[in-house]
């Protein structure tokens, strides 16, 4: 099976190389607790290879047998411009390193499909002020949903796309559009990916969600991966739990792993070589 790397070295090599391609995986944590990070990690160091081939060698090394490269990376937010993304991510990993890998990023900002429903004042996420005549003939408010599905049917195949964040859509799913909708278009997206070859990672806050809701999206995915805060005495760690993953879960229980521990260093999201069994 064809496999696309995750960007996480130590992962990777612990499920044969990567994420199965036709993945749709969604990344679900704590606040803070390595979901964003994961992410980031994910974007830039596949970003790299493309952009710099010699700095992605020394920071995640050798790609295993049988996985490839994909063949382009986006990075789809809702609410935040590329800027912002950047600056965010250069909080997390050492700064020469995001400028490098996000050159080989494609920031798709779908902030004037997402807010312009919305009491926010158009200049506040639009590219430049529009008055209201203008406002008046425009014909291409296309829904967020809409909007995402076209990017994604354009250039999704063979690629690494991180959408950032199915949070923000839930967010949406009472007055604009019906939670159905939301939980429809994973399930096709699943479809979808499948035909398309690439891996789809999805990060949400699990927190923002009730059980139930959480359990809906765990079923429209092919993955996921759960980010938890555990409390030992007077420290905090960040853990990570890979819930489901078809051909991924199988290889990571016949090794009896059960829960990483997870740091977060200049080279962004890492797993501990320490399995840890509760």
């Amino acid at each position: 099976m064809k496999r696309l790397p995750l960007g996480i070295s130590r992962l990777d090599r612990m499920i044969d190389g990567g994420a199965p391609a036709g993945s749709v995986v969604l990344l679900a944590g704590e606040a803070g607790a390595g979901a964003r990070e994961f992410a980031y990690t994910s974007a830039v160091l596949n970003g790299l290879a493309g952009s710099a081939p010699d700095e992605f060698d020394r920071y995640y090394g050798d790609l295993e047998s049988g996985t490839e490269l994909p063949d382009a990376v986006h990075y789809v937010s809702f609410t935040d411009e590329r800027a912002a993304i950047v600056d965010e991510m250069e909080l997390v990993m050492d700064a020469d390193l995001v400028d490098a890998g996000t050159d080989g990023v494609s920031v798709v900002e779908l902030a004037e499909s997402y807010f312009q429903l919305t009491p926010v004042p158009t200049d506040w996420y639009a590219e430049r002020a529009t008055d209201i005549t203008e406002l008046g003939r425009r014909t291409d408010r296309s829904d967020v949903l809409e909007a995402l599905g076209e990017y994604l049917t354009e250039h999704a195949a063979g690629s690494l796309v991180v959408i950032d964040s199915v949070t923000d859509l839930v967010a949406t799913a009472d007055d604009r559009l019906a939670w159905s909708d939301l939980t429809v278009l994973l399930k096709g997206l699943k479809r979808a990916a499948h035909r398309w070859g690439g891996v789809v990672l999805l990060l949400v806050n699990a927190e923002a969600l009730e059980p139930t809701e959480l359990g809906r999206l765990k079923e429209a995915t092919d993955g996921t991966l759960l980010f938890e805060w555990e409390s030992g005495g007077s420290e905090r760690a960040r853990t990570l739990v890979v819930e489901q993953f078809r051909g991924v879960l199988s290889r990571l229980e016949d090794e009896d792993i059960v829960r990483f521990e997870t740091a977060i260093n200049d080279s962004g999201f890492d797993i501990s070589n320490v399995r840890k069994i509760r």
